[in-house]
């Protein structure tokens, strides 16, 4: 069931990144107003436009997700600025959204793409009673190790 949260959460934000993406094609004109706006050179629409391409579809495979998805909470938070126009409720929505967005991919991060994925090699082994894709704490060896210990004592008294 993990595995199909982890791929429907990686398609919802990989869909968001390639209709970013497909809206800067279809419309640069918009972005490129809000860039020059702040005085940034208009081209940077066509470098989020392959970031967005590029990224969306790397998320949508589980590739490199883990790099991949911080810089997208990265991104989010960076342009969020755009969008921070206390007047405009609409913007304000939007900025809102981008710091949304960027939890999310803080949370693609840390947890993984999943089995469900396209890419060399296996997940990180998870042990039973763990979360998604995430492996026991390093000291886990030592709660064992005392359990064992403590069993052992209680069998086995000394005489």
């Amino acid at each position: 069931m993990n595995d199909i949260l982890l791929l429907l959460a990686r398609v919802l934000i990989g869909a968001l990144f390639l209709g970013g993406a497909a809206q800067k094609v279809l419309s640069p004109a918009d972005a490129s107003t809000l860039l020059a706006g702040f005085g940034l050179p208009v081209a940077l629409v066509w470098l989020a436009l392959v970031y967005n391409a590029l990224a969306g579809c790397a998320v949508l495979a589980g590739t490199w997700l883990r790099p991949v998805a911080l810089s997208l909470a990265a991104y989010c938070a960076v342009t969020s600025v755009f969008h921070f126009i206390p007047d405009d409720p609409w913007q304000m929505s939007i900025f809102v959204k981008n710091w949304a967005i960027a939890g999310g991919c803080l949370a693609l991060a840390v947890a993984g793409a999943g089995r469900l994925r396209v890419g060399r090699g296996q997940p990180r082994p998870t042990h039973k009673g763990s979360r998604a894709g995430l492996s026991p704490p390093r000291d886990c060896h030592l709660i064992k190790d005392f359990t064992l210990a403590a069993t052992s004592a209680a069998v086995m008294p000394n005489s």
